[in-house]
C-alpha cells in the first residue's frame, strides 16, 4: 500500500513538473483589466505563459471578474495592484518577469482628455515609471509598448508626396498641437521617451502601434471606443464624426501581434498594427450593408478634409501575422454587444 501512494506521489510530482516546465515564463501585462489587455492575457495563457496583471483594485470584481474566467486563470494569472503615476509601484510586479507588455493608459476624466497638460504629463511619466521598474529587473529579455497609430497618422497630407506611412513616420506635432489632437501627441511623446529611455538604459524594447480596435470585449464594461462603435450602431453621428479617415484591426490581431513580437528574438523598432484604412463614410456604407437594422448614419463628415493616406504594415506582416477583415472584426464586435445586453436586435 505503502509503495503505491510512493509511485503516485512521484507520478503526480512529474505531471507537475511537466506542466511548469510546459510554459513559456513570466511576463507582466500593465492595466490588466483594459479592453486590449484583457484579450492579450487571454492568449498569453493559451500560449502557456504565466501572467502577472497590474490593476488598481485587484479587489474589485466589478473590474478584474472576466480575467479570472480566462482558461488556466486559476493556474497561472496573478493580479497586483499599481499604479502609472506611482512611483516605483510597479518594481514588485516586473521584478521576476522575463517581458513586459506595458499597455496601461492613465485614466483621465472627459475634462482632463481636452487639456494638453492633462494629458500629456501622465502619459510620458506613466510609461517612464513602469521602464525604471523593468531596469531593476535581472531577468527582463525584452519590453513591449502599446503606442498608436496616432503616432504615426497625423500629417498634412499636402505637403507629403508618398501618402504611404510606414514605422519611419512619425505624427506632426505643430499639427497636432494646432488640432489640439493631445492624445496622439501623448503618444508621440510617450513612444519617443520609451524609446531614448530604452536605448540609454540596454533595454530590449519594441512598439506596437495599432490602429482603430475593433472586436468583442470580455468585460461587460466597454471602453471608449466600443462605447463609440455602440453609438454609431445606435445611430449616434456625434463621436465618429471627429475620427476622419481612420485604420481598423481586430482586437486580436492586436493580441497577436504583442505576442509575436515579444516571441520573435529579431524583432526591433515599431510595428504598425492595421488591416484597412477607411474614410468614415466607407466605413458607415458598408456598415449599412452589413447590419440593415441597425439605424446607422448614411453619412459622416470629416473635419479634416480630403485624406488619402495608408499604413504600410509590411514589417509586421513579414513576422508572419495575417490580419482578419474588416467584416470579421464589426461582426464580432457587434455579437458581443449584443450578448452582454449593450445592443438590441432589434433596435426599431
Amino acid at each position: 500500500m505503502r509503495s503505491w501512494i510512493c509511485i503516485k506521489s512521484q507520478l503526480h510530482h512529474f505531471q507537475f513538473e511537466r506542466m511548469v516546465s510546459s510554459t513559456k515564463g513570466k511576463v507582466c501585462v500593465t492595466g490588466a483589466s483594459g479592453f486590449l489587455a484583457s484579450w492579450l492575457i487571454k492568449r498569453l495563457l493559451e500560449c502557456g505563459y504565466h501572467v502577472i496583471g497590474t490593476v488598481r483594485d485587484p479587489g474589485n470584481r466589478k473590474k478584474v471578474g472576466h480575467l479570472w474566467k480566462l482558461p488556466g486563470a486559476n493556474e497561472r494569472l496573478q493580479l497586483v495592484r499599481a499604479d502609472l503615476l506611482e512611483e516605483g509601484s510597479f518594481d514588485d510586479a516586473v521584478m521576476a518577469c522575463e517581458g513586459v507588455f506595458h499597455i496601461a493608459s492613465p485614466v483621465l476624466g472627459k475634462s482632463d482628455s481636452n487639456c494638453k497638460e492633462a494629458t500629456l504629463g501622465p502619459a510620458i511619466n506613466g510609461t517612464l515609471n513602469v521602464l525604471r521598474s523593468c531596469k531593476k529587473s535581472p531577468f527582463l529579455k525584452r519590453v513591449v509598448l502599446t503606442s498608436s497609430s496616432s503616432a504615426v497618422r497625423i500629417r498634412d497630407e499636402t505637403q507629403q508626396p508618398e501618402l504611404l506611412w510606414d514605422e519611419t513616420t512619425w505624427s506632426s506635432v505643430p499639427l497636432c498641437e494646432k488640432l489640439q489632437l493631445w492624445y496622439a501627441l501623448a503618444k508621440v511623446f510617450a513612444e519617443k521617451a520609451a524609446l531614448d529611455f530604452a536605448k540609454e538604459n540596454n533595454i530590449d524594447l519594441v512598439t506596437v502601434l495599432p490602429s482603430f480596435v475593433i472586436g468583442p470585449s470580455l468585460s461587460h464594461e466597454l471602453c471608449t471606443t466600443a462605447s463609440d462603435i455602440l453609438g454609431l450602431l445606435q445611430g449616434d453621428t456625434d463621436r465618429f464624426t471627429s475620427y476622419g479617415r481612420m485604420g481598423y484591426v481586430h482586437i486580436d490581431d492586436v493580441a497577436r501581434s504583442h505576442i509575436l513580437v515579444y516571441e520573435t528574438p529579431e524583432a526591433r523598432g515599431r510595428y504598425l498594427c492595421s488591416s484597412v484604412v477607411l474614410d468614415n463614410n466607407e466605413l458607415v456604407g458598408l456598415l449599412t450593408k452589413q447590419f440593415p437594422v441597425f439605424p446607422i448614419p448614411r453619412r459622416l463628415s470629416n473635419p479634416y478634409g480630403k485624406q488619402a493616406y495608408q499604413l504600410n504594415t509590411s514589417k509586421l506582416q513579414g513576422l508572419g501575422l495575417k490580419f482578419k477583415g474588416v467584416q470579421e472584426m464589426f461582426n464580432d464586435c457587434v455579437e458581443s454587444l449584443k450578448a452582454q445586453g449593450h445592443l438590441l436586435e432589434c433596435p426599431l
